[in-house]
């Protein structure tokens, strides 16, 4: 009677184990192709306040001398600059995010909203692709034998994405968007499109000139995903109660990433204006570029353009789970696993 006891125990351990293993988040090809599409519709609703984040991050204003006559002095009909006053002042561009469409809209119309969106776009699709097809194939690894990342695993994955994204892809996409984008500013713009932008840059200053901000860029992307992934996974696993079985409704899925979005940027917006100074070519390291900031433009210098940057990370970040979730539900059925 042992013998025949200890068989159908066993076989219960194996079928209760079976399920378990076919909750791993190996979702391979699938993810690529889905976080592409992602990036795309995604990067064509919220570019516009990426746009107004970079100019404002660029307005570092002018500095210009003035001199002032003196009342206290006699008038002469001969000016003497003994008798003026020098004065400095720092003149912005802009006023804020409200200003920065304004002018742009004025001077060159609505498409001048869009300036650098192709280069964006072409940066995008192979990111998303690249950061959730990473993602998953990290957490496929990493995960328990529930389908669940432990805190720091999350941490962990997403930190390795951000990376990954920025070495292969970001940082050269990200410096062609902020040259073109600042090339707007000037009455005779240097670059004619995408390719003679990095046509130019490599010609002018080597490969690596397409890499300037790298340093910062990883720094930007590994911690920004570190949060976004972190916050999603584990909302998500609050809702769920760890139950992968389970899905989480598309408002709350909106509700989460934005959140998670939120908390990257209040994170890590003082690396994403290094990392933007850095790219615009006007500082020799991450280095000075931050020293820079904090002697002329203090603390807040480094939280420039944190307003714009939060509304279009937010949107950005919960269209894009939004997007995604959606993609991996049409896929199940056009795309059935094997």
């Amino acid at each position: 009677m042992s013998v025949i006891q200890t068989h159908p125990t066993a076989a219960n351990v194996r079928l209760r184990e079976a399920p378990q293993l076919a909750l791993s988040t190996k979702r391979g090809f699938k993810s690529i192709v889905a976080g592409g599409l992602t990036g795309g519709i995604n990067i064509c609703i919220v570019f516009p306040t990426e746009f107004i984040k970079t100019q404002l991050q660029l307005d570092s204003g002018r500095n210009i001398m003035t001199a002032h006559h003196s009342v206290m002095v006699p008038y002469s009909s001969t000016l003497s600059w003994s008798h003026s006053v020098l004065q400095s002042k720092n003149l912005k561009l802009y006023n804020g995010s409200v200003d920065v469409v304004k002018k742009t809209i004025k001077e060159k119309g609505l498409k001048g909203m869009y300036r650098g969106v192709s280069v964006l776009l072409c940066g995008t699709v192979p990111t998303y692709s690249i950061r959730f097809g990473v993602f998953d194939f990290l957490k496929g690894h990493f995960c328990g034998r529930d389908g669940n990342l432990s805190p720091l695993a999350r941490l962990g994955c997403g930190m390795g994405t951000g990376v990954a994204e920025a070495v292969l892809l970001v940082t050269w996409v990200e410096t062609l968007k902020v040259r073109l984008i600042s090339d707007q500013k000037k009455k005779v713009p240097q670059y004619r499109g995408l390719g003679h932008a990095a046509s130019s840059i490599v010609r002018n200053e080597g490969p690596f000139g397409l890499y300037k901000g790298f340093t910062p860029t990883v720094l930007k992307q590994g911690s920004s995903q570190a949060i976004r992934f972190s916050v999603m996974e584990s909302l998500r696993s609050w809702y769920t109660g760890g139950d992968n079985n389970k899905s989480v409704p598309k408002p709350f899925v909106a509700m989460f990433g934005a959140i998670a979005g939120g908390a990257s940027v209040l994170g890590n917006t003082p690396v994403d204006v290094v990392k933007t100074r850095m790219q615009n070519g006007s500082y020799s390291s991450s280095l000075e570029c931050a020293r820079q900031v904090a002697r002329n433009e203090g603390v807040r210098g480094f939280y420039k353009g944190c307003l714009p940057r939060m509304n279009r990370v937010c949107l950005e970040v919960g269209l894009a789970f939004v997007i995604y979730d959606t993609v991996m539900e049409v896929f199940k059925t056009v795309w059935p696993s094997k």
